[in-house]
Order: structure tokens, then C-alpha cells, then sequence
């Protein structure tokens, strides 16, 4: 207790600024150029009455005077980390007491309830996160998103009226702090929107260093105004989970209709069969549902000609989703060490900017299957939205050069959504050979892309589509540009439409 007199070194929620009132502080968002495809609506719209509960404070959660402040633990409950060390500080040895009373622990993605002792919140929620591993990518982000969402959960149910949020990871569990900040105010935000009436005051408590990352990404979720909305709908990622903010994982899907309906087969008119087969048509459009016959029949009948284009669609969607899930469960760090492909920011009609760097790519060295399955482990939610690509090919070698079999091979097993939705391909600093090779191939390899490719040869081309804050381009490139410049009169590309 502070002596009799003395300033609390606690804060009081209510004195702090909303999220709102901190609009002043940051200013407007600068809005990306309109174009025509930006009519869609945002996923996460202006809610002024959402934006009242929500509070940036950079500081320790543990000095939050509100009803209940989380902590981010492990199993045991006894973990070492700079937020669980001040929670224990504050909070005195009764609790540590109470945590060994709770010997099953906490399991990742649960959460349990103690009392705050001498915190000024009332009550403590641990919750244990994940540890990250790219092989298990998926694994993670469903236990990080259970973190939160049984958060909140006790929050309701025990009828708390605010709640200062820590980030539930720490850095020795490896989780990549910009995907778990999407993660903690996506799951936030649709809770709020569904479940939230009874809750006040949402705290996110950052530290310095996830101060800025929050600020950054809190208007993509929570805009305070329709203009912030606007400038920051080209920014929210292609994955934003289903209606509760939970991720999406295809395969785990059941696929039968939610009602199959009810066979009403009368024999009285001697349609009998024709009723049952009008009502299992009812049941589902499935696989499943269809039972099927022979896939590897069906294969065959496809490579004979035999099959129509619908099934060869849906055997080509099979075999994509079979190639995705292998890319799920693989360890691909190895080819994701080469940066060779990486997102950045967005183009000037807010558009994703996936970028390719040729001399990252050691060709000879390169297990192609593995380079395939990471461009799809990749590139899947990125291309379910519109994206463009930008090749680097500057100061490739002839060791860097893909064959044109793998890239015909990759053409083949992507899904059709990567070919309908890449809306401009630019192909940065090429050489003679690299046009002809490029013609050759899209013209009588693959059909569609042709008419997509812009050679650029300059980065100042490339800044009148993408603006140059907008694109992480390597060092060697940057280089390379400002030595070698194209004659005066290049034309610049089309803009974008």
C-alpha cells in the first residue's frame, strides 16, 4: 500500500486517453489513390461506439487500475518474462501461493483466474501462448487466437467491466510480434462486436518496442473515422479469420450442408426413386457428400480427354489442396532464409506487392519441390485478394535462372485464383535474352500472362506504380539502378487499372 498522502503508482483506466481521442495525436491517415475496385466493403468498418472502449497504453500492465489485467505465462504457471515479473512484484508472494494451488497449470491457449492481491486490478487472468515454428504455423495461430478469445471469455462471464491486455507471447516462444498484434486486435474487435456490451475498457499494454506496431496496425482494425477507414481498407491483410476473428483452416472444414433436409419418399405413386434422388440432392455439392467413385479413374480419364471441364477443375482443386497442405506441415526456413520472395506494402490502387529478387535464387542448389511448396505456402492468402509482382532480375547469373519446366510446373499446380487475381507482373531491370526467354515462354507455355508483363528499366518506372515507401527493395538493386539509368524518353508503365 502507498503511505497515507503519497501519489499511487498505479494509473486509473479512466484517466487515460481512448483510442478516439488519440486522433489528434497521430493525424489522418494518408488515403492510397482511388480506383475503380476499392468499392468493397471493409471488413472491419467505423464503430465510434467500439473505438470508445479501446486504449493504447505504453507502460506496464501491471500498474493498470481496472477490473483484470492478463498474464502471459507458461504451462507451470511460473515463467520468467518481464510481464509476469512485474505482475509477481506488485502482486506480493500470496501470489504465488495461489498459482500452486492450481496444479494441472494452464495448457497453451487457456486461460485461468486468480485474485490481483496487491495489484489495484482485482482479479489476474494467465493464459499460456504458443511457441512458433514455421512447420507449425497454423497450430500457433489458432492457440494465440484461443488465447485471447478465452480471455474475453472470462472477462464476460464474470461480469468484469475492463481488462488491460498484455501481448500474450513472449520473445523466447518465437512469435513474430507483427502477425500476433493482427492477431490480438482482430480477435478483440469481432468480440467486441458480437459479445461486448457489457465490457468497458479494452487496455492493449505495450512496451516500447510494441508500442509502435500497435499504433500502426490499431487503424486497419479500429479506424476512427470513415476517411481512416478508407485509407487503411487496402492495408488488412487477406486473412482475417472467419466472423469470430479465428483462423481458417480449409481442410479441417466439415463439408456437408448445415441441413440436409428430410426425405419424404412416398410409394403410393410410384416415385419412389425419383424422390430419393431429388432429396440427396438436397444433402450436399461435396465431394463427401457425392461419394464420389475412383479419383485415380478420374485421373486417367482426364489425361485421356474423356472428362468434362468442370471435373478437371475440381480434380485440379483436389490436387492443389493436397500440394497445400504439404506446404503447411514443412519446414521451408531453409527457403525462406534466401529472401527471395517476401510481401511488402501495396501499390497505388492497394494492391498487395509480392516481390521476387532472381539472385537470391541459387537455382543449382535449390530443391524445386521444396521451392514450389513454399511459393504456395506463401503466396495462398495473398492471391485470394488482387496482388501484383515485381521481378527483380537485376545482376542475375546464369546459376539464378529458373528452368522453364519448374515454372510451367508451378503455372499447372496453382490455383486458378493466383492466374485470375495477379493483375500486373513487372519485370525490373531485364536483359535481352531475359525478354526473349520471358516471350518464348509466355507465349507458348502458359496462356494469360503475356499481356500482364511490364519490363521496367529503371526503379523510377517502377515508383509511378508503387510509391518507393510502399516497396523494400534490396541494396544491390538500389545499386545497381543508380549506376546504370536508361536513356531519357523510357516510357513509363501503364497506370494501374
Amino acid at each position: 500500500m502507498d503511505p497515507l498522502g503519497a501519489r499511487s503508482h498505479f494509473l486509473d483506466v479512466q484517466t487515460l486517453p481512448t483510442w478516439p481521442q488519440q486522433l489528434d495525436q497521430d493525424g489522418q491517415a494518408a488515403a492510397p489513390e482511388p480506383s475503380e475496385d476499392q468499392g468493397f466493403p471493409s471488413p472491419f468498418p467505423f464503430r465510434a461506439d467500439i473505438n470508445a472502449k479501446i486504449v493504447l497504453f505504453k507502460g506496464d500492465v501491471a500498474l493498470l487500475n481496472c477490473t483484470s489485467i492478463v498474464n502471459t505465462s507458461s504451462e507451470s504457471l511460473n515463467d520468467k518474462n518481464p510481464v509476469s515479473d512485474s505482475i509477481h512484484r506488485l502482486a506480493g508472494p500470496e501470489l504465488r501461493d495461489e498459482l500452486l494451488k492450481l496444479k494441472a497449470g494452464c495448457r497453451t491457449g487457456e486461460a485461468k483466474l486468480t485474485k490481483g492481491f496487491g495489484l489495484a486490478a482485482r482479479f489476474i487472468i494467465h493464459t499460456v501462448g504458443p511457441k512458433y515454428k514455421t512447420k507449425y504455423r497454423t497450430a500457433a495461430e489458432s492457440s494465440l487466437y484461443s488465447c485471447y478469445r478465452s480471455v474475453l471469455q472470462l472477462v464476460v462471464e464474470q461480469s468484469m467491466a475492463s481488462v488491460g491486455l498484455c501481448t500474450i507471447t513472449t520473445s523466447k516462444r518465437g512469435y513474430p510480434l507483427e502477425e500476433a498484434t493482427h492477431m490480438a486486435l482482430r480477435t478483440v474487435r469481432r468480440f467486441l462486436e458480437k459479445h461486448g456490451s457489457s465490457i468497458e475498457a479494452v487496455v492493449f499494454a505495450a512496451s516500447d518496442a510494441e508500442e509502435p506496431i500497435y499504433r500502426k496496425l490499431l487503424p486497419l482494425y479500429f479506424p476512427r473515422s470513415e476517411e481512416e477507414e478508407r485509407a487503411c481498407r487496402p492495408l488488412i491483410p487477406a486473412d482475417i479469420g472467419n466472423s469470430e476473428g479465428e483462423p481458417i483452416v480449409p481442410e479441417r472444414q466439415i463439408r456437408i450442408s448445415e441441413k440436409p433436409g428430410v426425405l419424404e419418399v412416398s410409394s403410393s405413386d410410384g416415385s419412389s426413386e425419383e424422390n430419393l434422388d431429388l432429396d440427396l440432392g438436397q444433402v450436399g455439392t461435396h465431394a463427401f457428400a457425392r461419394m464420389e467413385g475412383d479419383v485415380d479413374k478420374q485421373r486417367k480419364q482426364i489425361l485421356q480427354g474423356q472428362v468434362s471441364e468442370a471435373a478437371a477443375q475440381k480434380q485440379h482443386q483436389r490436387n492443389y489442396s493436397r500440394w497445400l497442405c504439404r506446404a503447411r506441415a514443412e519446414d521451408l526456413s531453409d527457403i525462406a532464409a534466401l529472401k527471395a520472395l517476401y510481401q511488402t506494402g501495396v501499390d497505388m490502387c492497394g494492391r498487395t506487392v509480392m516481390v521476387v529478387v532472381g539472385r537470391n535464387i541459387p537455382v543449382t542448389l535449390l530443391d524445386p519441390e521444396k521451392a514450389l511448396l513454399y511459393f504456395i505456402h506463401v503466396m495462398d492468402h495473398i492471391t485470394a485478394k488482387e496482388y501484383v509482382m515485381v521481378y527483380f532480375h537485376t545482376l542475375t547469373a546464369e546459376h539464378n535462372h529458373l528452368h522453364s519446366d519448374f515454372l510451367r510446373n508451378l503455372h499447372d499446380i496453382v490455383d486458378y485464383k493466383f492466374k485470375k487475381n495477379l493483375k500486373a507482373f513487372y519485370f525490373v531491370h531485364p536483359t535481352f535474352r531475359s525478354k526473349v526467354s520471358t516471350w518464348f515462354f509466355t507465349t507458348f507455355s502458359v496462356s494469360g500472362l503475356k499481356e500482364k508483363v511490364r519490363y521496367l528499366d529503371s526503379l523510377h518506372q517502377l515508383f509511378t506504380c508503387i510509391r518507393p515507401e510502399q516497396i523494400d527493395i534490396p541494396p544491390f538493386v538500389l545499386e545497381y539502378d543508380a549506376r546504370v539509368r536508361p536513356r531519357p524518353g523510357c516510357t513509363a508503365p501503364e497506370p494501374c487499372t
